[in-house]
């Protein structure tokens, strides 16, 4: 669980700063489900350039509450959740001054997509959040103040976690929840995963992916392994520490996560069963597969340029369809080229997708 913020404050010196704006968004790793923004009265006075920047006066303040009268609920919102922010040494160090100010040890693990996206969203020319949002087509309102800059910080987080091919960020966050809370049974986990195509990835006690698995309705799947009383399920379930997932939206793109996931995660418990390629060409060297996303407004994506997949990923807006620098921002690129195609080609040849959009040369 993640608690995605964003604080806008009045400025000054070192440490000595006011928090006049936070937005806290509790985010499951695919939605949104709890929320909380609120002005705050620093009770010392904005800096004029912190004033033309955000917009936010003393005027405002005035009525808004203190940080002492909202500091429980930030404590709960926050409570079993990674804070994630851009530039998280920021913001972490702001909440931690207020609540030291009031007595309180306030101690949570961090996440900073400044960071993740500098290794993850290679070659940008900027990472600042405006420039960055721009580049991938993220639309972002309300800039320089809290609510509209964490929200853009949860799309852009959600990104992020597509394209962590190693599950590295799951698997940390997996690590730090297990310091805070005890392990809870696998049947309490299976019930809190939906009835969605897609994969799902169980870990252990270190947040290793150990299964990989996949299915039209995962939580079916993950139901069915755990009855099974084979030696290979029997050790799965011993080791089973955690279950996390991903909605793939359609068949192909269930099917193409799924054995690139086997290849850059290896887990233990997966058959290696060689796949055999199909080595032919598509019939068109440059275009996008549309398919359907995860949701209702979002659009899977493939790009094959000069007859290879250059990457997969979703995409919400139009311009990010249209725009092929945007676009390759968002994909994921694809390493195994050989292994995609061999995928793509053999589930066109037997399947319909959405549309297939040529691209011209």
């Amino acid at each position: 669980m993640y608690a995605i913020l964003d604080i806008e404050t009045t400025g000054g010196k070192f440490n000595e700063e006011g928090i006049t704006e936070i937005a806290i968004y509790k985010f499951d790793g695919h939605k949104i489900i709890d929320q909380f923004i609120s002005l705050v009265n620093p009770e010392k006075p904005i800096q004029e350039f912190v004033v033309k920047l955000t917009g936010i006066n003393n005027k405002m303040l005035k009525n808004a509450p203190k940080f002492y009268e909202i500091a429980k609920r930030i404590i709960e919102i926050t409570s079993d959740c990674v804070l994630v922010a851009h530039n998280t040494a920021f913001d972490y160090r702001i909440l931690s001054t207020e609540f030291d100010r009031l007595g309180y040890d306030f101690n949570r693990n961090t996440v900073c997509t400044v960071e993740l996206s500098q290794k993850l969203i290679l070659d940008q020319p900027s990472y600042s959040l405006g420039k960055l949002t721009r580049s991938l087509g993220i639309p972002i309102t309300d800039r320089h103040r809290a609510s509209g800059d964490a929200l853009a910080t949860v799309q852009l987080f959600k990104l992020l976690l597509e394209k962590d091919l190693q599950k590295t960020i799951i698997q940390n966050s997996i690590k730090y929840f297990d310091r805070r809370q005890q392990k809870q049974k696998l049947r309490t986990l299976i019930d809190e995963i939906p009835p969605e195509q897609g994969l799902f990835y169980i870990h252990d006690t270190e947040g290793k992916v150990i299964f990989l698995g996949r299915g039209k309705n995962i939580k079916s799947e993950i139901n069915r392994l755990f009855l099974k009383s084979t030696k290979r399920a029997i050790k799965i379930q011993d080791r089973a520490h955690s279950i996390t997932y991903d909605k793939s939206g359609n068949e192909l793109f269930m099917t193409l996560k799924y054995y690139l996931e086997l290849e850059s995660l290896s887990p233990k418990f997966n058959f290696r069963k060689k796949k055999k390629l199909n080595y032919s060409n598509f019939n068109n060297d440059d275009f996008l597969i549309i398919d359907k996303g995860r949701e209702v407004e979002e659009n899977a994506v493939i790009l094959v340029e000069q007859n290879e997949v250059f990457g997969y990923g979703y995409t919400n807006l139009g311009y990010q369809e249209d725009k092929l620098d945007i676009l390759k921002a968002v994909l994921t690129p694809i390493e195994h080229k050989d292994l995609s195609k061999s995928i793509i080609k053999n589930y066109l040849n037997r399947n319909k997708v959405q549309k297939i959009v040529r691209l011209e040369s």
